[in-house]
């Protein structure tokens, strides 16, 4: 019979190379304004699945796709600008 046991080390130990740098952090910081909109369009387009389509179903998923576009500029925009400086 074969025993079949865990690889303590793999699934516990976390190598310091493993952590997110902090410029990878800052990057996350920056676009945390899209991941938040897209995140609200998320809930909206789920909101709107068991729903029949209404005025305000409608107008609901546009302010929320509207709100990551701007927020997708937004980021776009200071990504461009950072690198322009």
């Amino acid at each position: 019979m074969e025993h079949i046991v865990t690889v303590q080390e793999a699934v516990t130990a976390f190598a310091p190379f493993m952590e997110p740098t902090d410029a990878e952090l800052d990057a996350i910081e920056r676009e945390a304004p899209l991941i938040d909109a897209e995140l609200e369009l998320l809930d909206v387009q789920i909101a709107l699945l068991d729903r029949p389509a209404s005025a305000l179903g409608e107008r609901q998923l546009r302010r929320a796709a509207n709100k990551v576009l701007a927020a997708r500029r937004e980021v776009t925009n200071r990504v461009a600008a950072g690198e322009a400086a």
